[in-house]
């Protein structure tokens, strides 16, 4: 009787270890799958204008594409844009980019403006855009004849829109800017504060006759409203980024918008995370990875040193947007502090790939 109890104690022993010894290898299995090559990427908002030879093993070595946005902005001397340079990199490397155009509201009075707008539009989608960007000269910068600045619901603009849903091309819509433009500058920990400081033009707080963050917002969902059919990427979480739950608002009123976080990681760290995490996990259909990064200068203007440079400080931050989505791990950015929302997996491979190729119907790689 005492050999048979000890014998059963031994083998109770023996099965405890073996499920010990093989849920370690399992988790250690999950662990390792999960890293910066398992799971496809593309960045839906990118700006790589200028070529540079550690691009392709970069790209690789984060298993992602890139879509190359282009900015159209006007000063004394016209209209400036970067399509041209986006077409070139685009034509170099068409296994990591795609194309988007852009728009301007320039010349809004002249009774041809839309015709030409399309007309340039047109043209650029046969050259490979997947998407066209307006931006926050709408609301913020250009004006009419009349001295008005043109809202991005201005009905002159409506042709465009409608030509769009025609092709079935989305529009990428960065409308506004964070409501900290409004505010002082008095906190250097404020996510946006080096950006104002760098950029006062854009410092809504220093320029009273730009309209207030209420009325572009409010003009921004009348246009969503207004055209229901026209697919709509809200850059920058739709200027809303401080407040998640904003953004949840407008997702729950329009079916037809998405959004993307560039350059708003900072705003999200700042907020709760579980309050994040669990918007990220609920609208994991209509959230896209976007970063607002790129190669901002030609190589002949760095030395070999400071080019090496900006390939770390590229990796550091797109490695530190991986921790914060796919971990727990602690994460400062943009002078605030938090931890990761260790995101599901299957929630990281939608918002890292394949919202992107649904919604803009890409040819994936």
């Amino acid at each position: 009787m005492k050999n048979s109890i000890i014998l059963l104690i031994a083998l109770i022993g023996l099965f405890a270890c073996k499920s010990v010894s093989e849920e370690k290898p399992k988790k250690a299995r999950q662990e390792m799958a999960l890293n910066q090559q398992s799971i496809k990427k593309i960045d839906v908002h990118a700006h790589y204008k200028y070529e540079r030879d550690y691009l392709s093993s970069f790209f690789k070595k984060w298993n992602m594409q890139a879509i190359l946005v282009d900015v159209a902005m006007s000063d004394s001397n016209g209209i400036k844009r970067s399509w041209n340079n986006y077409m070139e990199q685009q034509r170099a490397q068409p296994d990591l980019f795609f194309l988007c155009s852009s728009l301007i509201g320039v010349g809004i009075d002249a009774p041809d403006f839309a015709t030409k707008a399309i007309a340039q539009v047109e043209e650029e989608i046969s050259s490979g855009a997947t998407m066209v960007k307006v931006w926050k000269n709408f609301g913020m910068v250009t004006k009419d004849a009349s001295g008005k600045f043109i809202q991005i619901d201005d009905m002159r603009l409506q042709p465009i829109w409608d030509f769009l849903v025609d092709r079935n091309i989305p529009v990428m819509a960065h409308i506004g800017e964070p409501v900290q433009a409004w505010r002082p500058l008095d906190d250097p920990h404020n996510p946006h504060y080096g950006y104002y400081t760098e950029h006062p033009e854009y410092h809504a707080y220093q320029h009273p006759e730009v309209p207030t963050y209420e009325t572009i917002i409010a003009a921004r969902d009348r246009w969503i409203a207004n055209n229901p059919k026209l697919k709509i990427l809200c850059a920058h979480l739709g200027s809303m980024a401080h407040d998640v739950g904003m953004v949840a608002e407008r997702l729950d009123t329009y079916p037809n918008i998405y959004v993307e976080p560039a350059a708003r990681f900072g705003d999200l760290v700042g907020q709760n995370s579980e309050k994040v995490k669990a918007f990220f996990v609920k609208y994991q259909d209509r959230i896209m990875f976007g970063t607002d990064y790129g190669t901002w200068y030609p190589k002949h203007q760095k030395t070999v040193e400071e080019i090496e440079q900006e390939n770390q400080e590229l990796d550091a931050s797109y490695a530190l947007l991986w921790t914060y989505l796919s971990s727990a791990d602690s994460v400062a950015l943009r002078g605030q502090k938090n931890t990761g929302l260790a995101l599901p997996v299957p929630v990281l491979k939608k918002i890292y790939y394949q919202n992107a190729v649904n919604f803009l119907q890409l040819d994936s790689q």
